[in-house]
C-alpha cells in the first residue's frame, strides 16, 4: 500500500482508487431519505397530547476571552454535568402541531448556538433531541418523531464536519474532495478527536449512539479505515436497545449515514440488517404486548410503524444487489414463519424485475403467512405494485390474478378493497382483454357501491380510470366495456366527475388517429363533454374555460359522418344546443359548419343542385344565427366575414349581403379597448386589419340591383366617418387610403380576381359611364377627407406626422392613380413637396421613390411619369 502511494502513475492503485470512488457515490436510482420525509409525517399523526424536555440554558456556560484553557474544559464539562442532571423544562400537552414547532424550535437554537459559537450548547440540544427517540409513550407519532428529530441530528452533523473541513484550509491550499487524512492539519484532527471525546462521554446509550452516528463521516479526518471500523460497532451498540421499535429506526438511522458517507461498506449494512432478524421476534413478546395495552394500541396498528424503518433498510441493503441476496432473504422470511411485515419490505426494496419473476413462490409465502397484525391484503397490494412495473412469467399471469383476486374480493371494508384493487387493475388492463376488466370494474362496482362507500374514495376511483384509459386507446372497445359508464356514474361530486371527464377526453384527443361517427364512442363522450360543459358557472376561472373548450373542441374536429353532410350538420345543431356556454366552442362549430358547406362546394364541383344549394343555405343559416350569440366583438366581426366570403362561395348572394351588412352595422358597437390575454389594449390597429380585409372581399360583391351602386362601400364609409376616432391617431386616413385602393381596382375594366359563378361588378356594369362616375365621386369624397387631415397636422408636433402620411397618399396616387390627369398630377406634386416641407421626410425614401418614377418612366405607356420626376425636386439636408 505504501508503494502504490508513492508512485502516483501506478496503473492498477490508480483503478482500484477510481473504482472505490466510483462505488461510494449513490446514484440517481437510488431514492433519497428527503423524498420519504413528508409522506411519513402525512402518514403518522396523532391527537394525543405529546410531552417534551426542553434544554434551559445555563449562565455557567459563558466563559471569558481571558480564561485559561484548562478553566474552559473544565466549565464546559460541567455544563454537561448539569445538562444530565436535569437543567431541563418538561413541556407537556401539546398538540402534534405544538410539538412539530418545538421542534423546529430547537432546530433553529442549534444552528444560532453554532452561529454565536457556543459549540457545548448546540452539543446539548443534539443529546437532548437524541433522548426524545427513546420515549414511545404516544407510539403511533413515533415515525413522525424519528424524522423529525433526525433531520435536528443531520443539521448538525453537517455544521461539525464543515467546521472541522474550515480547519484544513490554510492560505496555502485547499482541502480536495478525495482527501486522506494525511492531508489533514493537527489542528482539525485534535478537534475532531475532541468532538468523538465527548460524545463517548454521553451517558444514556440512546443519544451517545444518535450523535456519534450523526458525525460519522468525521472519522474520514482521523484515518482512511474509521468510518468502516465504527460502523460494525455502532451496529452492536443498537443491540442495548431494548424496545424493538426504537431499535429498527435506530438500525435505519445508521443505514442512512452510512449509505450517505460509505454506500461500498455492504457488509455493515447487511450485519445491521441481520442482526434485526435475529431479535424480530421481540414484536411478539410480553414486553410490547404489554404496552401496547397499556396504550390500547391493536396490533394492525402497530406493526404498520415498522415499516418505514424497515422499507429504508431494506431499500438501503438491495441496492445494486444481486438476485441472489433476494433469495436469501425469501429464505430467511420462511424460517421466520413468512413473517408478513417482514415480507412485505422485501417486496418493497427489492427490484421489481426480481420480484416478478418469483410471484408464484411469493404467492406461496403470502398465503402460509400469519395475518395476526398484518393481513395479507397488503401484501398483495405491495405484489402488485412491483407487477406494475415488471412482467411475470406468461404462463402464471392468469393464476396470479386469479390468487390475488380471490384474496381482494373477499375484504370487507371498502378503503381496504380499493386500495388493492386500484393496483391490480393496471395488472389486469396490461395482460388481459376487455373481458376480464369488465369483470373487475363490475366487482369495484359492487364493493364501493353500498352505503356510497365511493364518496370517501375518490382518489382511487380515479386512479382505476386513469389506469384503464391509459391502457385501452380503441375508445370503441373502451366503451363497448359494459360497466365502464355505470363506474363513471360513481363519480357525483362534481369537481371529481369533471376531473374524470377532463383525463378521458386528454387522452382521446392524444390516441384518437383517425375521425369517427361510431355512434357508441359519439354517445358517450357526448355525454361526457356535456357533464364537463354543464360544470361552467359564473365563478368559473378563465383558464378552466379554456382548457374545457379545448378538450370538447378536440372531440368537434374528430367527429366525421363522410358524405353523409346531413347528418354532420345535425351533429353540430345538437353540438350547439349542449355547449352554448363556451363561446370557443361555438367558434369552432361555426368554423365546422362553414367548411362543411365548402366540403359540399367542392364535391358538387361548384355546381349545386337543388338540394345541395338547399343544404348550403342550411349551413348559412346555422351559421348567421350562431354568430349574435358570441360576446367577443372582434370574433363576431371575422366570423360574419368569414361565413359571407362562404356563403359568396357557394353563390348565396343575399345571405352573404346579410352577413356583410350585419358587420357593418356592427362597427359603430367596437370599443376603445378590448381585453387580450387580460390587458386591455387599443382597438383601433385591431379594425383597421379587419376593415382591410373587408375591403378586399368588397370587390367581388356585385351590387344588389334595388340598393343601388356601391350600396355597401357607402354604408362602410358613413360607418367609418361616424366613429369616434382616438385622438391624435392617423388610422381614419389609413382606411381611407385603403378605400381609395378599392375603388381604383373597382374602377378596372376587368378585376384582380374573382369568385368562380360569381358575377362581380365589372361584369354587371362592364365598365359603364355612370358606374365610373360614381366610382370618382365616392374617390374625390375620400380624397377631400384625406386632405382636410393633412391640413389639421400643420402644427410643430404633428410635423413628422404630416410629412408621413403625405408621402403615404403619394404613393399611393402613383400606385393606383391615373397621373395623366392633370388635377391628380398637380396633387402628387403638392404631396410630393408638403413631405418635405418642413425638413421631416426620410430623404432616403424619397430618393429610393425617385428612382422608382425614373425606372417606371422607360417602359412603353409610362413616359408621362418623366415629366413628373423632373417636377419632384429633393430636397438637401442642408
Amino acid at each position: 500500500m505504501f508503494a502504490a502511494t508513492a508512485d502516483p502513475a501506478a496503473p492498477d492503485s490508480s483503478r482500484k482508487r477510481r473504482d472505490r470512488d466510483e462505488n461510494s457515490i449513490v446514484g440517481s436510482d437510488f431514492e433519497p431519505w428527503a423524498s420519504k420525509r413528508g409522506e411519513i409525517l402525512a402518514r403518522y399523526t396523532t391527537t394525543e397530547k405529546l410531552s417534551i424536555n426542553l434544554f434551559m440554558g445555563s449562565e455557567k456556560g459563558k466563559v471569558t476571552a481571558t480564561s485559561a484553557m484548562s478553566e474552559k474544559v473544565r466549565t464546559r464539562l460541567e455544563e454537561l454535568d448539569d445538562f444530565e442532571e436535569g437543567s431541563q423544562k418538561e413541556l407537556l400537552n401539546l398538540t402534534q402541531q405544538d410539538y412539530v414547532n418545538r421542534i423546529e424550535e430547537l432546530n433553529q437554537s442549534l444552528k444560532d448556538a453554532w452561529a454565536s459559537d457556543q459549540k457545548v450548547k448546540a452539543l446539548k440540544i443534539v443529546i437532548q433531541c437524541s433522548k426524545l427517540l427513546s420515549d414511545t409513550s404516544v407510539i403511533q407519532f413515533y415515525p413522525s418523531k424519528f424524522v423529525l428529530i433526525t433531520d435536528i441530528l443531520d443539521t448538525f452533523g453537517k455544521l461539525v464536519y464543515e467546521r472541522i473541513f474550515s480547519m484544513c484550509v490554510d492560505n496555502r491550499s485547499v482541502l480536495p474532495d478525495h482527501f486522506s487524512p494525511e492531508n489533514v492539519n493537527d489542528t482539525a484532527k485534535e478537534t475532531c478527536l475532541n468532538w468523538f471525546f465527548k460524545i463517548a462521554s454521553i451517558r444514556e446509550l440512546i443519544p451517545r449512539f444518535y450523535v456519534e452516528a450523526s458525525i460519522l463521516k468525521c472519522n474520514k479526518f482521523l484515518s482512511k479505515t474509521g468510518i468502516s471500523e465504527c460502523l460494525p460497532r455502532l451496529t452492536c451498540m443498537i443491540r442495548g436497545i431494548g424496545d424493538p421499535l426504537v431499535s429498527v429506526y435506530a438500525r435505519a438511522y445508521l443505514c442512512r449515514v452510512g449509505m450517505e458517507v460509505a454506500p461500498h461498506l455492504k457488509e455493515s449494512l447487511n450485519k445491521n440488517f441481520f442482526d434485526f432478524l435475529l431479535t424480530f421476534k421481540q414484536i411478539h413478546g410480553d414486553t410490547v404486548q404489554n404496552q401496547l395495552v397499556v396504550q390500547g394500541v391493536e396490533l394492525p396498528s402497530y406493526l404498520p410503524l415498522y415499516s418505514p424503518a424497515m422499507d429504508w433498510i431494506f431499500q438501503c441493503i438491495s441496492y445494486h444487489a444481486p438476485e441472489a441476496l433476494l433469495t436469501e432473504m425469501m429464505e430467511r422470511c420462511k424460517k421466520l414463519g413468512n413473517n408478513a411485515l417482514l415480507l412485505n419490505s422485501v417486496m418493497s426494496a427489492f427490484r421489481a424485475e426480481f420480484i416478478a419473476t418469483r410471484s408464484m413462490d411469493f404467492i406461496g409465502m403470502i398465503k402460509e403467512c400469519d395475518e395476526s397484525g398484518f393481513p395479507k391484503h397488503l401484501l398483495f397490494r405491495s405484489l402488485g405494485l412491483n407487477l406494475a412495473l415488471a412482467d411475470p412469467p406468461e404462463g402464471d399471469r392468469l393464476q396470479i390474478l386469479n390468487e390475488a383476486w380471490k384474496v381482494i374480493t373477499k375484504l370487507k371494508n371498502p378503503q381496504d378493497y380499493v386500495n388493492c384493487a386500484e393496483v391490480w387493475v393496471e395488472y389486469t388492463c396490461k395482460h388481459f382483454t376487455k373481458r376480464e376488466v369488465n369483470t373487475v370494474l363490475a366487482d369495484v362496482i359492487k364493493h364501493m357501491t353500498p352505503d356510497r362507500a365511493f364518496e370517501d374514495s375518490y382518489p382511487q376511483l380515479q386512479s382505476i380510470i386513469k389506469k384503464v384509459i391509459a391502457h385501452f386507446h380503441d375508445f370503441s372497445v373502451l366503451f363497448s366495456v359494459e360497466k365502464f359508464l355505470p363506474f363513471l356514474d360513481m363519480f357525483q361530486k362534481e369537481s371529481v366527475r369533471v376531473e374524470v371527464c377532463k383525463c378521458i377526453m386528454e387522452v382521446f384527443i392524444k390516441h384518437q388517429q383517425e375521425p369517427t361517427k361510431d355512434p357508441v364512442i359519439l354517445n358517450a363522450l357526448l355525454h361526457v363533454c356535456k357533464t364537463m360543459h354543464d360544470s361552467v358557472n359564473a365563478l368559473t376561472l378563465e383558464d378552466e374555460k379554456r382548457m374545457l373548450a379545448y378538450l370538447i373542441n378536440g372531440f368537434i374536429k374528430m367527429v366525421s359522418f363522410g358524405r353523409d353532410f346531413e347528418q354532420q350538420l345535425s351533429f353540430y345543431v345538437e353540438a350547439r344546443s349542449m355547449f352554448c356556454n363556451l363561446e370557443p366552442v361555438l367558434v369552432q362549430l361555426i368554423h365546422s359548419v362553414n367548411r362543411l358547406a365548402m366540403e359540399t362546394r367542392k364535391v358538387m364541383k361548384g355546381n349545386h343542385s337543388r338540394k345541395t344549394a338547399a343544404f348550403v343555405r342550411a349551413c348559412v343559416a346555422y351559421c348567421f344565427i350562431t354568430i349574435p350569440s358570441l360576446v367577443g366583438i372582434f370574433t363576431r366581426l371575422n366570423l360574419y366575414l368569414h361565413s359571407g366570403q362562404v356563403a359568396l362561395a357557394n353563390q348565396c348572394l343575399s345571405q352573404a349581403d346579410a352577413f356583410f351588412k350585419a358587420a357593418i352595422s356592427l362597427i359603430p358597437e367596437v370599443p376603445k379597448t378590448i381585453n387580450i390575454d387580460g390587458k386591455m389594449r387599443p382597438s383601433e390597429s385591431f379594425l383597421l386589419e379587419f376593415l382591410c380585409n373587408f375591403f378586399s372581399t368588397l370587390l367581388i360583391v356585385p351590387d344588389h340591383p334595388e340598393h343601388g351602386v356601391l350600396f355597401l362601400v357607402r354604408e362602410l364609409l358613413n360607418v367609418i366617418q361616424d366613429y369616434t376616432w382616438e385622438d391624435n391617431s392617423d388610422d381614419k386616413i389609413r382606411i381611407y387610403t385603403c378605400v381609395l385602393h378599392l375603388l381604383s381596382a373597382m374602377s378596372q375594366e376587368t378585376y384582380l380576381y374573382h369568385i368562380d359563378k360569381v358575377d362581380s361588378n365589372d361584369s354587371l356594369y362592364g365598365g359603364d359611364t355612370k358606374f365610373l362616375a360614381e366610382n370618382n365621386k365616392l374617390c374625390e369624397t375620400v380624397m377631400a377627407q384625406i386632405l382636410e387631415h393633412l391640413k389639421t397636422l400643420a402644427k410643430d408636433e404633428a410635423l413628422k406626422r404630416q410629412s408621413s402620411l403625405g408621402l403615404s397618399f403619394f404613393n399611393s396616387i402613383l400606385a393606383h392613380g391615373d397621373l395623366r390627369n392633370n388635377r391628380l398630377n398637380q396633387l402628387s406634386v403638392n404631396l410630393w413637396h408638403l413631405a418635405q416641407r418642413h425638413g421631416c421626410a426620410d430623404t432616403r425614401t424619397m430618393v429610393k421613390t425617385l428612382e422608382y418614377i425614373k425606372k417606371r418612366s422607360k417602359h412603353p405607356d409610362m413616359g408621362h411619369l418623366s415629366e413628373l420626376a423632373l417636377r419632384l425636386p429633393l430636397q438637401t439636408r442642408t
